[in-house]
Formats: structure tokens, sequence, C-alpha cells
């Protein structure tokens, strides 16, 4: 599946590599603003970083567990190179009178780091939910299973799914330099 989307006119895959940390967005272009995150963090804090980008009007959704490394060149060397990952993702269908507008979700494998990043991000964005319990968050949102790339890491990762107003500035700008800043903690 991956093999095939990597294929198509116009789906660009990226991939830096730089400190042991990296930032992973799978749904580029598809999930606005999520491969901009992912490398603006990566720049801010020299993380390492692994996104692809599907053109304008372009929709093929793959799960995230279907990313095969096995079938890119790139994404097995980013997880190779890197210790611990922060997948961003993006979810949305959300009507403005929703909760859910101004809920993240905070899943992956790594429990204890999800529950420090969902800290440092509460206090830089007070006037979002980041919901950290798995129990809280719907089963296909988890990002838990040992097929998705977030969970292909040596000590493991965090899935953040994001509303669709936290990935647009200024908030967008506040999440960066947040995500950056825990990059750079986890560096040291």
């Amino acid at each position: 599946m991956l093999d095939a989307l990597l294929a198509r006119p116009g789906v660009l895959e990226h991939c830096e590599l730089g400190a042991r940390i990296g930032f992973l967005a799978l749904h580029g272009g598809l999930e606005a603003g999520t491969a901009e995150i992912a490398w603006r963090a990566a720049a801010r804090s020299g993380a390492s970083v692994y996104a692809i980008v599907q053109p304008d009007g372009f929709r093929w959704h793959i799960p995230s567990h279907r990313h095969d490394p096995r079938h890119s060149e790139a994404l097995a060397a980013f997880l190779a190179h890197v210790d611990v990952v922060v997948s961003v993702h993006g979810y949305g269908g959300l009507r403005a009178s929703d909760r859910r507008w101004t809920t993240a979700l905070v899943g992956g494998r790594d429990r204890v780091l999800a529950r420090a990043i969902a800290a440092a991000l509460r206090r830089s964005l007070p006037a979002y939910r980041w919901v950290d319990d798995l129990d809280a968050i719907p089963r296909h949102l988890r990002g838990v299973h040992p097929g998705n790339p977030v969970n292909g890491t040596r000590a493991g990762g965090v899935q953040i799914e994001l509303p669709p107003r936290i990935r647009r500035a200024p908030d967008a700008d506040t999440l960066v330099e947040a995500l950056a800043s825990f990059a750079r903690g986890l560096s040291r």
C-alpha cells in the first residue's frame, strides 16, 4: 500500500535525520498542517523528521499501521536512526460547537512519554483538553498498533491527534514551540 502511494505523481516523501528524537507526519496534505507542524518542530529542535505529503485534492488515507518501512527506504532509515518518535496527526469532521474541536488526543505505546508530553502541552496550550488516558481515546485513534511506525523504535513513541483549530496560527505556532522545547529536553 505505502509503495503504491509513494509512486503516485505529486506525493512527496521527506526525511531529514538529526537528533535521536524524531517527528513523524504520515498524512501531510490529507490532515492539514500536520507535516508543517512536524517540520517546524524538528527544525527548531534539531530533531529528525519524516513526512509524507499528498498534493491538493488527493485523499488517500492509509492507516498508520499499514505504513510498512519495508516499502520505503526513507522511513526505514528514519526508524533505524531515532530512539523516540512523536507522530503528528489530525482528526476532524467536527462541528464548531463540538467539544472535540478543542480536544487533542495523546496516544502511542510509550505511556510514560505520552503523559509527560501531554503535561507539557497542557501548560503551553491550556485552552485545549489534552486526553492521555487510552481508555478515553477512541480505539482507532490510540496509535498503539505494533505495526504503527510510531511504535517501531527502540524507546517507542507518542501519537498526537490534533483537532483542526490547533493546526492553524496562532495556536500552531505555540504548539510547534512546545513540541520543539519538549524535543530539546529529551535530546539532552
